[in-house]
């Protein structure tokens, strides 16, 4: 693909406004969608949208190829006749839940997640009742994603029926596969199975029809590919030997990044590790596909801790830190020559990857991001420390992603107020700039920087303060749930973005 100079917005879907607890792929994303081309921007980017688990985070997530039953639209379920008008009169009072009332809306997880799924439940008990039609195409559906499907549904049933634990702790024969074990389990459990399947193909309906309409209005969709899966995840329990698995299930090593100056014992993640050298041997057919099933979803995809695939930190499983790990080679440039291959990449194109290359970046890195022409990410937020900052504008290179800052920083006004006072003073003197209306000086210095791509966080554009942060990397609990209200997507605001991208061709 090509990159086109461009404007957008990152905003996760459960972000988005409604009356059900939770941002869906219902009529205020596409609301939204219409927002957003009368801001003139192109540029939808979302957080990964697999289903999740504990910590409700979309980077820790039960498959690498599932959506996430949580954002299926009951509007649309209604219209299906698959759900009711009667079936909400037991609706959670999602607005009693704030300790404050003057405070927006959050998702209410713990509220939410078992009163959705009760609904989903209601609807799939209705399934027999639906049209030839609607069968036929989830039968479809089903025989064409089989190849990951069928894992995932069983796995989650057998979670279900083990009470929801990590699957390390089911019986061994159920943890080694065994294969009469797993017929058994197929049949035993076949209606929770069907189930499973019936909720990925109600979220993949749905989220096609949406991003078609994006399509057909000119909107991109920038997804997202965490490099590392969950452990408790269908993608480690059907394919263990693509991961450092010892033969009590558990990882040998795990993921995370080494001490530095903001973490005196690093950062623990916990993640499985890629035995790349069987990933090589098989053409990296595991992750071919799954780049193949992403982007049947989405236009581009920002590969999350693209410095992995350079070089990654191993951890010994059960450490109490990060600070023991060592550097390990990763699969570099064979493995992006595999992909370009596959996925069709040649000199007058690019691969539709965005690389994440934030952190601790050495030369290797830089080198394997731009001999396969790969945009990087630049976040002004990360830029007042000095003139020779490489996240000021005045040092970009065209071919990088531009952001004001991401999920995982706070918000441009929650920085301005608690960054340090030098940071701060050279903040206002870059960007010419009084600190009245910090947020959108921010977006002014990133939309007329030659960035190819320039997005900001949607809580930027509404110029919040820190308690719309999405995300504290170091936090447990608390996080992915800030949510928008109707009243945001005004024209009085899409007016204002859409005169930044006219005035700076985007």
């Amino acid at each position: 693909m090509k990159f086109n100079r461009s404007g957008g917005i990152l905003l996760h879907p459960t972000s988005l406004p409604g009356p059900y607890g939770i941002g869906d792929l219902g009529p205020q994303a596409y609301r939204f969608v219409d927002w957003l081309v009368s801001t003139g921007c192109s540029l939808w980017q979302v957080l990964p949208l697999g289903p999740t688990g504990y910590g409700d985070s979309p980077y820790q997530c039960f498959s690498a190829f599932a959506g996430n039953p949580y954002l299926i639209s009951f509007e649309a379920l209604i219209e299906d006749e698959l759900l009711t008008q009667a079936d909400f009169a037991a609706m959670p009072d999602f607005n009693a839940a704030r300790v404050d009332p003057s405070t927006r809306l959050r998702v209410n997880f713990g509220l939410l997640i078992p009163w959705k799924l009760d609904l989903l439940q209601q609807a799939f008990s209705r399934l027999s009742s639906a049209p030839e039609e609607f069968h036929a195409q989830f039968d479809r559906f089903r025989a064409e994603n089989a190849a990951w499907l069928d894992d995932y549904a069983l796995f989650m049933s057998l979670k279900e029926a083990n009470g929801g634990g990590a699957w390390s702790d089911w019986d061994e024969s159920l943890r080694k596969r065994q294969p009469a074990t797993l017929e058994n389990a197929r049949k035993e459990y076949a209606e929770s199975i069907l189930r499973y399947a019936f909720y990925q193909f109600l979220f993949f309906r749905q989220w096609i029809g949406l991003r078609a309409y994006a399509n057909e209005r000119g909107i991109t969709i920038i997804g997202d590919i965490p490099i590392f899966i969950a452990y408790d995840s269908a993608d480690a329990w059907a394919h263990p030997d693509l991961f450092f698995l010892g033969e009590d299930s558990l990882p040998t090593v795990v993921a995370g990044v080494p001490p530095d100056y903001f973490s005196a014992t690093g950062q623990l993640w916990g993640n499985p590790l890629y035995r790349w050298e069987v990933h090589k041997n098989s053409g990296y057919a595991w992750w071919l596909e799954r780049f193949r099933s992403v982007l049947k979803f989405v236009d581009v995809v920002r590969l999350d801790h693209f410095r992995g695939f350079a070089g990654y930190y191993e951890i010994p499983f059960g450490s109490p830190t990060a600070e023991t790990g060592q550097w390990v080679t990763g699969p570099g440039k064979d493995f992006f020559t595999t992909v370009s291959q596959v996925l069709g990449a040649s000199k007058s194109s690019t691969l539709p990857i965005i690389a994440e290359d934030l952190g601790v970046i050495t030369p290797d890195v830089v080198k394997l991001r731009d001999q396969f022409h790969l945009p990087g990410m630049k976040i002004l937020q990360f830029g007042f420390s000095g003139a020779d900052n490489p996240f000021l504008p005045h040092n970009y290179a065209a071919n990088c992603v531009a952001y004001t800052g991401t999920h995982d920083n706070d918000t441009a006004l929650g920085w301005f107020a608690s960054a340090p006072e030098a940071e701060r003073k050279f903040a206002l003197r870059y960007l010419h700039s009084d600190g009245t209306d910090f947020a959108w000086d921010l977006i002014r210095s990133v939309w007329s920087s030659v960035a190819v791509y320039a997005v900001a966080p949607m809580q930027d554009v509404l110029s919040l303060g820190t308690g719309a942060r999405m995300n504290y990397p170091s936090r447990l609990g608390g996080n992915w749930e800030w949510r928008m209200q109707e009243e945001d997507l005004n024209s009085e605001l899409a007016g204002r973005l859409r005169e930044l991208n006219e005035l700076y061709l985007r």
